[in-house]
């Protein structure tokens, strides 16, 4: 007589099926076809904004940082900030209204889509517009002057890689947060200081010590000198740090949101 056949459930959760996940993009792409030009436009217009009033604003009195033109210098930082706000508004606030109000997950999960496929499809469909949404204010600052370099062919990489990250960090927050309202402390205590504290307006070595120390550990903050070393000269050992520093941070918040919303929707 043969042994109990493992339970059909708990065995499909010990692997990941590419079918799911491709499952989950395909609804992705079926909705953005429908907002995609709303959701282009405020990705796109407000770090360019960003870009525009500081770089000529501040820029006008402030003509260079680290022997670059202010507007070079503030152009490939927006990057960061366009990444940032494309992805952690986005894994914040769709995936709470799609979980609470919408109730859509409950219908995906019932079916063959699994709770680790549905996260890991969410976040790097997130992080891959991310990735092309922050290429816009650098082809903002080549119209005022940055000369194209091959190393910006990273940049879109660069991107995916923090928003995927970011868009983790959001999906984890939507599960933890009691209410929608409860955004505004994580707007308000978290994503603002990254925002601020990345080198995106000004050089970090330009802060106290002990704020420059503490913003190693910003993940925005890797993004930026990435990306400025893809346009102004790679330095392949430092950036292979920045690299290991973005991939553990989506480890990270890949196991956090995962958990969280495993809990919310499971168990």
């Amino acid at each position: 007589m043969t042994g109990a056949a493992p339970r059909a459930g708990t065995d499909r959760l010990r692997r990941f099926e590419f079918a799911a996940f491709t499952g989950v993009w395909k609804r992705e792409v079926t909705l953005f076809r429908r907002y995609w030009v709303s959701s282009t436009f405020s990705s796109v217009v407000e770090p360019t904004i960003y870009l525009l009033a500081f770089g000529f604003g501040f820029g006008s009195l402030v003509a260079t940082i680290r022997g670059l033109p202010y507007i070079e210098f503030l152009g490939t930082g927006v990057v960061a900030t366009s990444v940032l706000f494309t992805s952690a508004f986005a894994g914040m606030f769709t995936t709470f209204v799609r979980r609470k109000f919408q109730h859509s997950y409950d219908a995906m999960l019932a079916a063959p889509v699994d709770v680790h496929e549905l996260v890991a499809a969410e976040a790097l469909w997130i992080g891959g517009k991310a990735g092309v949404y922050g290429c816009a204010p650098l082809l903002v600052a080549m119209a005022f002057g940055l000369d194209p370099a091959p190393g910006m062919l990273l940049v879109p990489f660069v991107g995916m890689l923090t928003g995927l990250g970011f868009a983790l960090f959001g999906i984890w927050c939507s599960a933890v947060v009691p209410s929608i309202d409860s955004f505004n402390y994580v707007v308000s205590a978290v994503i603002t200081p990254l925002f601020l504290v990345a080198g995106t307006f000004f050089p970090i070595d330009q802060l106290p010590g002990w704020a420059g120390t503490a913003a190693a550990f910003n993940p925005l903050y890797h993004c930026v000198e990435l990306v400025r070393h893809a346009a102004f000269g790679l330095r392949p050992g430092v950036d292979l740090l920045h690299v290991a520093a973005l991939v553990l941070f989506a480890g990270l918040m890949w196991l956090l949101a995962y958990t969280a919303m495993r809990r919310k929707l499971i168990d």
